[in-house]
């Protein structure tokens, strides 16, 4: 069971990186980003929507759920739309590495507005974490930040944060695939809107087109959701976490090899930097878990 566990793990993070190969063609053809992102969480909808009806799962959820499952979506929603935004900033590679400080962000979130303590590990990671975003961002020789780039990446993994830390605090009674369902409708809607205001055509335009969305959905959305939930499972929260650091480090290496991004210096530092830190902050969370159990047997 580790060994499938660990499998289905390193299955998620990779699925979960080859975001850009699907992506970048079709922002390069000019194609609209809001109609992407609405087929892409339509049909990973459906496709989880299928599951749940082969595994005899309920659809219900009652108004207090809705509510916090929309505000789920419109997070996932805004976290999707400013990664895509940061593509024309910033290279997928570097984007999607920014992106990953996100763990780091939500023990921010926790010590601010939850007064969690952070512990010296969490604070190191913190530094190697925004270190490393530092480096990645610097333009070339000339040490200038692209901060137009850097802020909205931020933004993004802000918004993802706040997805992780809502789902954390908000003491759902669904299962993991529900609330990815409605996650993913409610995603869905908010593009839906967003390109009916704008006047967007919503007419697929070829059959490769149609396929693409196909596929981008059950790669990077529905099979990186569902290995998750089953890693967790089978190997627990803190070794999957460690693994997600393979989603940048893949999403970096398809940006090399298929669309020629230069793989750099500052890259590879940057890289090493966030990683390094987002794991300190991981296995900080972990060791504070633990003391916290023990504490709690411990007064029993």
């Amino acid at each position: 069971m580790k060994f499938k566990g660990y499998l289905l793990g390193i299955l998620s993070s990779v699925s979960y990186g080859l975001i850009p190969i699907f992506i970048l063609p079709l922002k390069q053809a000019h194609f609209s980003m809001d109609i992407t992102l609405f087929y892409r969480f339509l049909f990973s909808a459906l496709m989880v929507g299928g599951y749940l009806l082969y595994s005899k799962e309920g659809f219900r959820i009652n108004k207090k759920e809705a509510l916090i499952l929309s505000v789920l979506g419109i997070c996932y929603a805004l976290s999707s739309e400013f990664l895509f935004i940061g593509y024309d900033f910033l290279t997928p590679g570097i984007a999607s590495t920014v992106l990953f400080i996100y763990p780091v962000i939500v023990a921010l979130i926790m010590f601010f507005f939850y007064k969690e303590r952070l512990t010296k590990l969490s604070v190191m990671s913190l530094f190697l974490a925004f270190a490393g975003v530092i480096v990645l961002c610097l333009k070339g020789e000339s040490m200038e930040i692209n901060f137009a780039g850097l802020g909205i990446v931020m933004l993004s993994s802000l918004f993802y944060a706040l997805y992780m830390v809502i789902v954390n605090k908000s003491d759902l009674k669904v299962s993991g695939f529900k609330l990815s369902f409605y996650s993913m409708i409610f995603t869905s809607a908010f593009f839906m809107l967003k390109a009916s205001m704008e006047s967007e055509s919503f007419a697929i335009p070829s059959v490769s087109v149609f396929v693409n969305f196909i596929i981008f959905a059950f790669l990077t959305t529905v099979i990186s959701s569902l290995c998750l939930v089953y890693a967790i499972k089978y190997i627990g929260s803190t070794p999957t976490a460690i693994l997600g650091a393979l989603e940048p480090v893949v999403a970096v290496m398809v940006s090399v090899l298929i669309f020629h991004e230069k793989f750099t210096t500052n890259l590879l530092i940057g890289i090493t930097l966030i990683l390094s830190g987002v794991t300190l902050n991981v296995i900080a969370d972990h060791r504070k878990s633990k003391r916290d159990q023990y504490k709690t047997l411990k007064n029993a």
